[in-house]
């Protein structure tokens, strides 16, 4: 039926920005002000392989890491839960980036990530 509308239709769009909602006070926010991780990914290129599943971002894995070890998260999957639910984490993680969505559940090569970031911190 042609005519005006009469019910209310809900706004299709909605801005929203993480950074409005993170408290300046925050610890990641501390973290993040010292937390340079934009090169890494060029002095790692030599240990990746260009054929197979594409590997995990190096800078979202650390990140990932820095937010389990402040906060206490021991499991790789709780992390990923926490990281989908928590805004702060979200935010800190997430930097110029959207989640990938192979990293956004545990997987069985867990050991071998951790391994591989311990190596980086010694």
């Amino acid at each position: 039926m042609m005519g005006p509308r009469q019910e209310a239709q809900p706004a299709l769009f909605y801005e929203f920005s993480l950074e409005d909602h993170i408290p300046m006070d925050h610890l990641l926010r501390s973290i993040n002000r010292f937390v340079d991780l934009g090169s890494i990914c060029a002095h790692l290129a030599d240990f990746y392989s260009h054929t197979g599943r594409p590997s995990v971002d190096p800078e979202l894995l650390i990140r990932m890491l820095l937010v389990g070890y402040c906060f206490g998260i021991r499991s790789e999957r709780r992390l990923c839960e926490e990281v989908h639910l928590n805004l702060a984490y979200r935010w800190f993680c997430d930097r110029r980036r959207r989640l990938r969505p192979e990293f956004s559940r545990a997987s069985s090569r867990y050991p071998i990530r951790l391994r591989w970031a311990a190596r980086l911190t010694y």
